[in-house]
């Protein structure tokens, strides 16, 4: 799978927005009255000329295409007056009106799409809220080869809803599909503009990850979705730790800290609520933290391993380092540990000693030769010499 695969083409998409509208309109109504020329005319040739229904249509389109193939040609009078009247002088015009408002829609069009003004019909989309204020376009670029590396999300359609890039997306952003739209997460006109009720997931991002007040411009954002029940598939940044509780307080579904080097902590945060915790923890030294221990390893396997650090309450065992250094990360159960090293998930506040590990260990071999010994087949007293 390609990880930058264009998953939606936005030229495909209609619009709301009055002038695009009026332009629209005014197409419609140039059509139709150009196919109520071209059908009027038809009608004149077949009853005046000496000409079939099919041959006077052919003969009017060739007219009105200006072709001329010369095949057919109109020879009555009335014939004649009704070709320079409906097609030379009417008809080619309303067909010159009509294509010359088509460029103009189309001219339209694209400087809505490049100003971010332009109102896709999307549907089951990723809407993403803010722009952070520093390496906005690698953290979009990096957050949707993630999301779209994930399994049901290779051609999710992405959206972003900012008062940023007023004169276009970076090419490197439309080049992987990204579309936005001008406007704020605090403004339910621009939100409706988005259809923030249809996506799929919502994430707001924190306008600044060192600038605990903007945790109230999410704030704002966050009620306003709260209110329109869309809490329970919004994913917000928060700065401050103690702030967590006024979005939880909203029904927002994940709230989680700005890691702008690590997106995929958002990404885990929308396809699996609940992982982000884990990767959180890992990066800080708050509540749970890997630690390295360096011991000695030659005779136990990993599922043993990992059942004696367990068992004595010292954590869980996330990889070992074998002989040449390398960091082996979750091995085969049944698998021999030889090493000469643990990674372990420990508590940050009371981090065990390295003696503590390999005293919970050697416990655990001698329960393993207890073990073994119990379940001894007995010798047969009576079994020949």
């Amino acid at each position: 799978m390609l990880p930058n695969r264009r998953p939606l083409n936005p030229e495909h998409q209609l619009t709301h927005l009055p002038m695009s509208g009026i332009i629209r309109n005014r197409l419609k109504l140039l059509f139709q009255l150009l196919v109520g020329l071209v059908a009027t005319h038809t009608l004149i040739l077949w009853a005046a000329e000496p000409l079939t229904l099919p041959e006077s249509i052919w003969l009017a389109m060739t007219t009105l295409t200006t072709v001329g193939f010369g095949d057919l040609a109109p020879t009555t009078v009335i014939g004649r007056i009704s070709t320079i009247a409906l097609m030379y002088v009417t008809g080619i015009t309303l067909l010159t009106l009509i294509i010359s408002d088509y460029i103009e829609y189309r001219f339209y069009r694209r400087e809505r799409i490049l100003t971010g003004r332009w109102r896709y019909d999307m549907k089951n989309h990723v809407l993403i809220i803010n722009t952070p204020r520093r390496g906005g376009e690698q953290y979009f670029m990096r957050i949707a080869t993630q999301l779209r590396s994930v399994p049901g999300y290779e051609s999710v359609p992405i959206m972003i809803l900012t008062q940023q890039y007023p004169t276009g997306l970076p090419p490197e952003l439309r080049d992987i599909g990204l579309v936005h739209y001008h406007g704020t997460g605090a403004s339910e006109a621009d939100l409706k503009a988005v259809h923030a009720g249809l996506a799929r997931h919502i994430l707001v991002l924190a306008l600044d990850e060192t600038d605990p007040g903007s945790d109230s411009y999410t704030f704002d954002i966050a009620h306003r979705l709260s209110e329109l029940n869309l809490a329970g598939k919004t994913t917000v940044e928060c700065v401050r730790d103690d702030n967590r509780q006024r979005f939880r307080s909203i029904g927002i579904r994940s709230t989680i800290r700005p890691v702008r080097t690590y997106p995929e902590i958002m990404v885990r945060a929308v396809v699996s609520p609940g992982t982000e915790k884990v990767l959180e923890d890992l990066f800080n030294y708050e509540q749970d933290h890997p630690h390295r221990y360096d011991l000695t390893l030659d005779d136990l396997i990993w599922s043993d391993i990992v059942s004696a650090l367990i068992r004595h309450g010292i954590g869980t065992a996330l990889a070992y380092i074998d002989d040449n250094e390398n960091v082996v990360c979750h091995p085969e159960p049944n698998e021999e540990v030889e090493g000469k090293g643990l990674i372990v998930l420990v508590k940050s506040s009371e981090t065990p000693d390295v003696s503590v590990v390999e005293e919970a260990l050697e416990r655990y071999r001698q329960f393993l030769e207890k073990w073994h010994t119990m379940h001894e087949p007995p010798a047969n007293p009576e079994a020949p010499r």
